[in-house]
C-alpha cells in the first residue's frame, strides 16, 4: 500500500481555494465567518460549500478553521456552525479550544491546530487519544523530535508547516498583542507586535542593538527538506498564508506540487492523497511573492541566520544597479538583456542606515542593451529628492513585477485526471465505459442501429476522436478503444452526447466513491493529560474547556490570559528563537573560545520600543527565551468596558 502525502494549501476565499486545488493542492484550509484565527479571512458557509464541491471533484479535501479560544456565550454558535459546515461538505474542522470536544458536534474529523502547541510525544499522543485525526506540530521542531512524536502517534496524521510566515513564539503561547493592544492572537486578531523595531539593552543598560526587528523572523522554506520530513513521519505538508493573494497561492502551491511530484517519481511507494496531474503555464518561483528571505528554521538544528532583523517587509529580487541619476528620473542597468522593467513595478533599495526604501515605477523606457530609464511614481507631497540614499551604484531590487502578476492573473494551470474510454457493441446499440486512473468507472448506453460504415477506417478514427475530446472537463483521455465486431456508422451528434453523458456519469460515480473522512473515536476511559496543573498558557477560556481538562485528570486550572486574571509581569511570549544567540551573545557559543569562555552569561536583557519595555529571560536548559511584560493599563481599562462572559478559576 502506498503512503499518501498531502499538500495542504491556504485560501483567503473560495476563489483562491479553487485555484489552489487547480494548482495541485490535495487539501485546502479556509476560515468561516466566525471563530477562525485570521479574523479578516472569513467566508460564508455557502462559499465554503462551493469550494468543497469543486475540490471533491479531484478528491481534494476542505478543512475549516474553527481555531480560536471561545467564550462561554460563543460555544452554542460554534456548535451550530460546525453542523452547518458539515452539511456544506467540509471534511474536517481545525480546532484549538478543547471545549468544543464537550459539545454535540457532527461526525466530522477534528484536526488539532498549531495553536494547541504540540511539542512533545506525550501531548501528541494525548490529542490522538481524545479523538484528533490530524495535528499540526509546532514549527520549532527538528527532525529528531518529529521522529519521536511519530513513534508515539500511530493513528493520527502529523502535519507540518513547510512554507510561509513564521510566528516567533510557539503558536498559542503569545499574548503580547493582547497585552499591548487588546487584540488577541488566540482570538484571531494578532497585531504583530513582533514585527516592530526594538532597541536591545543588556543587564547594565548598554545598547546591544538599536532599532532592529529582533523578533521578526525570515519566512519558512522547507523546499530542501520535504523528503526528510516525510521520512520522519510527516503526512501533511502545510503552506501558510490565509491572508495571501491569488498569485502567491498559485505560485507557492505549484512550487510544492512540482517538488512532490518529482519525489513521487523517484519513490513510487509515495503518492498524493488526491487525483489528477497539473500542467502549469509558468515556472513557479516562490521568491516572486511576498517573503522576508528563507530559512528552514530548526528542522536541521539551531542556526544564527533566521531573523529578518533589518526589515519585516518584502525586499524583492535583485534587478540591477542605478547607473545615472537625473533631476526627475534615473537609469537602471539590469546586466541581463532578457530582464525587462514594466510600468507599475515596485523597486526597493537599502539606505545607509539599513532601512528599506522603495518607489513604484511610473514609466520604464528601454534605452537599449541592458539599460532602462525609470520615471518614478511619486506621491503628491513627495519630490524626486526625497528618494533617500538613491545614488549611482545603488543596488535595486524589485518586489512587485507587473509582468509576473499579469501572467498569474490569467488561467495558469490545468489539472486533469486520466481516463480510459471503451466503446462496445451491445444488442440494442452501444455502450461507453469510462474508467479513471483510480479505478472508478461508469457506463452509459446508446440506443442506435448497427449501421455498417462505408469507410471502416474513417469510422473508427472518427469515433475515437469524438469520444476523446475532453478538453473542457477535468479529465484527459489516456486511451480510447472500440470493442465491436466491425466499425459502424454513428452520427457525430450521438457520439458527442454519449461522451457528455459518460463524463457526467463518471463524475457522479467519483462523488459517490469519495468517502467522508471518519471521525476518530476517543479512547475510553478518558486518558490522563500529561500534566495535572495548567496555567494561563493552556488558554482555557470557557467552562466546557475546564470540564474537558478536569475529566482528563487535571487538578489545578487557571484561566486564559484573555480573562485578565494574570495582570502582573508574566511571559507574554515563549519562543525557541533567542536574541542572545542571534546576536552571538549566547554562553554556549562562547564555550571553548579562548578569552571569551566564562565571560558571557545568560543575564536578562531588555527590549524597548517607544515607551514599551519587555524583559528577556533566557531558559538555557530547553534553549528558550521568554519575553516578559504586563497588561497595559489603558488596554485593560478599555477591555473591561466591554461585557464578556468566560470561565474564571475559583479559589
Amino acid at each position: 500500500m502506498k503512503t499518501r502525502i498531502e499538500l495542504l494549501a491556504p485560501a483567503r476565499d473560495a476563489d483562491i481555494g479553487i485555484e489552489a486545488v487547480n494548482h495541485g493542492a490535495d487539501a485546502v484550509y479556509i476560515g468561516a465567518d466566525r471563530f477562525g484565527a485570521r479574523d479578516k479571512a472569513g467566508n460564508s458557509v455557502a462559499e465554503i460549500a462551493r469550494l468543497a464541491q469543486h475540490a471533491h471533484r479531484y478528491g481534494s479535501r476542505i478543512f475549516v478553521t474553527l481555531n480560536t479560544i471561545l467564550r462561554d456565550d460563543e460555544l452554542e454558535g460554534a456548535r451550530a456552525l460546525a453542523w452547518e459546515l458539515y452539511d456544506a461538505g467540509a471534511d474536517a474542522l481545525i480546532v484549538q479550544d478543547m471545549g468544543l470536544l464537550e459539545l454535540d458536534l457532527p461526525p466530522i474529523q477534528l484536526h488539532a491546530s498549531t495553536q494547541t502547541d504540540i511539542r512533545t510525544p506525550e501531548k501528541a499522543r494525548f490529542l490522538q487519544d481524545v479523538g484528533f485525526s490530524q495535528m499540526v506540530l509546532a514549527r520549532e521542531l527538528d527532525l529528531k523530535q518529529i521522529r519521536a512524536i511519530k513513534a508515539e502517534v500511530q493513528h493520527a496524521h502529523l502535519e507540518f508547516f513547510v512554507h510561509g510566515a513564521l510566528c516567533v513564539a510557539y503558536s498559542g503561547q503569545c499574548f503580547i498583542s493582547h497585552a499591548m493592544t487588546g487584540r488577541s492572537a488566540n482570538r484571531g486578531s494578532c497585531s504583530q507586535e513582533c514585527r516592530q523595531p526594538f532597541t536591545v539593552l543588556d543587564a547594565a543598560g548598554r545598547i546591544v542593538a538599536h532599532d532592529k526587528h529582533v523578533l521578526s523572523l525570515k519566512d519558512n522554506d522547507q523546499s530542501a527538506n520535504l523528503e526528510a520530513l516525510i521520512d520522519a513521519g510527516i503526512r501533511s505538508l502545510k503552506i501558510e498564508g490565509r491572508y495571501k493573494d491569488m498569485a502567491t497561492v498559485k505560485n507557492v502551491t505549484a512550487h510544492y506540487r512540482t517538488l512532490l511530484d518529482a519525489l513521487f517519481e523517484k519513490r513510487p511507494e509515495l503518492a498524493a492523497t488526491s487525483d489528477g496531474r497539473c500542467r502549469f503555464s509558468f515556472t513557479p518561483e516562490p521568491e516572486q511573492g511576498f517573503n522576508r528571505g528563507g530559512t528552514d528554521y530548526f528542522v536541521n538544528g539551531r542556526k544564527e541566520d533566521i531573523g529578518a532583523f533589518d526589515s519585516p517587509k518584502h525586499a524583492g529580487m535583485p534587478l540591477g544597479t542605478v547607473c545615472r541619476l537625473g533631476p526627475e528620473d534615473f537609469d537602471l542597468d539590469t546586466g541581463d538583456a532578457t530582464r525587462s522593467v514594466n510600468n507599475g513595478d515596485a523597486l526597493t533599495w537599502w539606505d545607509r542606515q539599513g532601512g528599506l526604501q522603495g518607489v513604484p515605477v511610473n514609466v520604464a523606457t528601454p534605452l537599449g542593451g541592458t539599460r532602462w530609464r525609470i520615471e518614478p511614481n511619486l506621491s503628491k507631497d513627495q519630490s524626486f529628492g526625497d528618494l533617500k540614499d538613491l545614488f549611482p551604484g545603488t543596488a535595486l531590487n524589485r518586489n512587485r513585477d507587473m509582468a509576473w502578476e499579469r501572467l498569474l492573473a490569467k488561467p495558469s494551470s490545468e489539472r486533469r485526471i486520466l481516463v480510459d474510454l471503451t466503446l462496445a457493441q451491445t444488442r440494442e446499440g452501444f455502450e461507453l465505459t469510462l474508467k479513471d486512473e483510480t479505478g472508478v468507472s461508469a457506463r452509459v448506453p446508446l440506443l442506435q442501429a448497427h449501421d455498417p460504415a462505408r469507410d471502416a477506417k474513417q469510422a473508427e478514427a472518427q469515433a475515437k476522436d469524438a469520444l476523446g475530446k475532453l478538453g473542457d472537463t477535468i479529465f484527459e483521455a489516456r486511451r480510447v478503444r472500440t470493442a465491436w465486431r466491425e466499425p459502424f456508422f454513428i452520427p457525430a451528434s450521438k457520439l458527442n452526447a454519449l461522451r457528455r453523458d459518460g463524463i457526467a456519469a463518471l463524475e457522479a460515480a467519483r462523488t459517490a466513491a469519495l468517502p467522508r473522512l471518519p471521525r476518530a473515536a476517543p479512547v475510553e476511559p478518558p486518558v490522563a493529560y500529561p500534566e495535572d496543573t495548567l496555567s494561563y498558557l493552556a488558554n482555557i477560556y470557557n467552562a466546557k474547556a475546564a470540564a474537558f481538562y478536569a475529566r482528563h485528570g487535571v487538578k489545578v486550572l487557571k484561566a486564559a490570559y484573555e480573562s485578565h486574571e494574570e495582570l502582573g509581569d508574566v511571559p507574554l511570549m515563549i519562543t525557541k528563537h533567542c536574541v542572545r544567540f542571534s546576536l552571538s551573545l549566547c554562553p554556549k557559543q562562547a564555550k571553548g573560545v579562548t578569552g571569551v569562555q566564562g565571560t558571557v552569561r545568560a543575564e536578562p536583557m531588555t527590549l524597548q520600543h517607544g515607551e514599551d519595555r519587555f524583559e528577556l529571560r533566557f531558559d538555557c536548559k530547553p534553549c528558550e527565551m521568554h519575553v516578559v511584560g504586563r497588561m497595559q493599563k489603558h488596554v485593560l481599562k478599555a477591555l473591561k468596558a466591554e461585557p464578556v462572559s468566560f470561565y474564571r478559576t475559583r479559589p
